[in-house]
């Protein structure tokens, strides 16, 4: 049997050098400043990773893996707000954008890794059928009746819902993501439990002290503030160079979208090296459907009491890849086993994903 008592040195000094580096920015010393930023950004992701990990050991599955989700889906809205709020109505679609990306990035990009990774290691992973496919009707519904259905609208022009409409929006999502956290923990908790594994694969860890989770869950926070400010200093610069590279500005949001999903990936990514596919799935399924369940009510309520018109509806392109990712996915996850071939298929769909919004 393991214990850990303490904390590794690192993942305390490092938040704590990530704010002080935020706050030095305004001594300007230069570009070379920026580099060291983004140093302290990834470094911070890492550390939000390991106390994230820390708190779910502690809490027990499947409400551990609600904690990185949820926590991630604060960095998101805070993000998205700020920008919303600085830069007015040239950030009409910031959110559609963001959620779009952050969905993807999820779909195809870290659940394929983490198939890849898992059926190259094992061949074959098994997870449970019901918890996934709960996650992915509830997925669905709230990903096209966000972000496709405004395009087909007609209360008012364009790809945008009317205040009604997006007061109504807003209600279902949080009604759709309420309902899939009271299922995932309490009414059929079972669905979403990992399988035991080998302990050949995985030595048993003793739950962490109460005041080592408690500590965790301070520099949690600290880590997720660090990296939403971080990510907001640079985003000039990430900006700045996506325009010298005469891409589209909407590649901003995509490489910002991924430094915020940076930990979650990390950490489904671990659970796949283990593998515990099933924590892997909770981990990106539970992110996205935060991301979209609670953002948009959130953005939904900012641009009622601000005026702000936000646009939501996504292009026929998106819509497509969109539709073609949740389908390749909802296949990929019908049998309750996986192998190499879905990872390799779901990362394909998520090259094409960055190539057509590099070169739309």
């Amino acid at each position: 049997m393991k214990s850990k008592l303490s904390l590794p040195r690192w993942s305390i000094i490092t938040p704590i050098l990530a704010w002080l580096l935020y706050y030095g920015k305004t001594l300007e010393f230069g570009g070379i400043y920026d580099l060291f930023l983004a140093f302290a950004l990834i470094g911070t992701v890492l550390a939000a990773v390991h106390h994230a990990e820390v708190i779910a050991h502690r809490v027990g599955e499947p409400a551990g893996t609600l904690v990185l989700a949820i926590a991630i889906t604060i960095i998101e809205v805070a993000l998205i707000v700020s920008l919303m709020l600085a830069g007015g109505a040239e950030t009409a679609a910031l959110a559609r954008d963001t959620v779009f990306a952050a969905i993807m990035i999820i779909l195809t990009g870290i659940i394929g890794l983490c198939l890849l990774v898992g059926g190259y290691r094992y061949q074959e992973q098994q997870f449970g059928r019901f918890g996934v496919s709960a996650a992915l009707v509830t997925l669905t519904a709230i990903s096209i009746l966000t972000l496709v259905l405004p395009n087909y609208t007609t209360s008012v022009p364009g790809p945008i819902y009317n205040t009604s409409q997006l007061i109504f929006v807003g209600i279902i999502s949080l009604v759709l993501y309420g309902t899939f956290v009271m299922v995932q923990t309490v009414r059929h908790r079972a669905y979403f439990l990992p399988e035991k594994v080998d302990s050949k694969t995985e030595a048993h860890v003793d739950p962490p002290s109460n005041q080592v989770t408690i500590l965790s869950t301070v520099l949690l926070l600290v880590c997720l503030g660090a990296v939403v400010l971080l990510a907001k200093m640079l985003a000039p610069t990430i900006e700045g160079f996506v325009v010298d590279m005469g891409a589209p500005e909407s590649l901003v949001g995509v490489i910002v979208a991924a430094v915020i999903l940076l930990p979650e990936g990390l950490a489904a990514l671990r659970a796949a090296k283990k593998n515990r596919l099933q924590i892997s799935l909770n981990l990106a399924l539970g992110s996205a459907l935060a991301s979209i369940g609670l953002t948009i009510p959130v953005v939904a309520l900012v641009s009622i009491f601000t005026g702000l018109t936000i646009t939501l509806g996504i292009d026929t392109k998106s819509t497509l890849l969109l539709i073609l990712s949740l389908f390749t996915v909802a296949l990929s996850f019908g049998t309750g086993r996986t192998t190499i071939m879905q990872g390799v298929v779901l990362l394909v769909l998520f090259a094409v994903y960055l190539f057509t919004t590099i070169v739309p």
